[in-house]
């Protein structure tokens, strides 16, 4: 089920975001009816309104549209809202905007994902604070590593800082414990930014590819996955069972969400 603006989403509506491919998105997991960092998922969408679309977006608006998809469920559910412009003319993209609310909801499991292996891949991504709908470097990447026998893709910007993972934040465990977040150009994710307030010691810091053999662990985290483990960079491997990686998860579940 997808629905636009509250009601069942259009042929043609959906054709305009298919083909001319300018929007923005969160997505966010919901169970009990609250979502961990709902202020923030909304607060982002607001924030990425006016760098996308020059227009403001009303956050109860999103939220009506969101219970209204989710209805009565009490099983979690994985949340998508996106935002897009329904009569966006590919022509003429600087016309005044009137952004619409796509919501569409997966199931979301409880399983923990297996541990993630990851090939580095050179990239800066354009508008990288911005969650938008331009995810064609990501899954080009993505397949890359796949088809290297790798899970998921890690990109590196130019100057050999580790960055992000293709929907994803990295985080290491340093020898001493510290988690150390990488100071780069990345999207800031929800929760990565939880994460960063409620565990520590934690700090942001550059973190050379020549610096991953030192660190302990690593881990990615994101909204529908939580913490996960990494455990191989390329040819470099790192424990699944260390007690950081357990703390973060931990931490993590212990934050209570905020309801909708």
């Amino acid at each position: 089920m997808a629905t636009v603006n509250g009601a069942p989403a259009s042929l043609d509506a959906l054709q305009t975001l298919a083909l001319t491919n300018y929007g923005h998105f969160t997505t966010m997991r919901v169970a009990d009816g609250a979502v961990r960092g709902l202020s923030l998922h909304l607060d982002r969408l607001v924030a990425d309104c006016r760098d996308v679309f020059g227009t403001e977006l009303d956050p109860a608006r999103v939220l009506d549209c969101v219970r209204q998809e989710i209805g009565a469920r009490t099983t979690p559910v994985t949340v998508r809202v996106t935002v897009f412009d329904p009569a966006l003319d590919l022509a003429h993209p600087g016309a005044g905007a009137d952004p619409a609310i796509l919501v569409t909801t997966r199931a979301a499991g409880e399983a923990v994902p297996p541990p993630l292996r990851a090939k580095r891949f050179t990239l800066a991504r354009e508008a990288a604070a911005v969650k938008h709908v331009g995810l064609f470097n990501q899954l080009r990447l993505r397949r890359a590593a796949q088809l290297a026998g790798f899970d998921d893709a890690l990109f590196v910007e130019p100057d050999g800082r580790i960055a992000e993972g293709g929907t994803w934040n990295i985080g290491f465990v340093a020898a001493d414990g510290t988690v150390v977040w990488p100071e780069a150009e990345v999207l800031p994710g929800v929760t990565m930014r939880l994460l960063q307030a409620a565990h520590r010691p934690t700090v942001i810091a550059p973190v050379p590819v020549a610096d991953l053999p030192s660190m302990r662990a690593a881990f990615a985290t994101n909204a529908a996955i939580g913490v996960r483990t990494v455990c191989a960079i390329d040819e470099v491997t790192y424990p699944t069972d260390d007690p950081v990686l357990e703390e973060l998860r931990q931490t993590y579940a212990r934050l209570p969400g905020e309801p909708l």
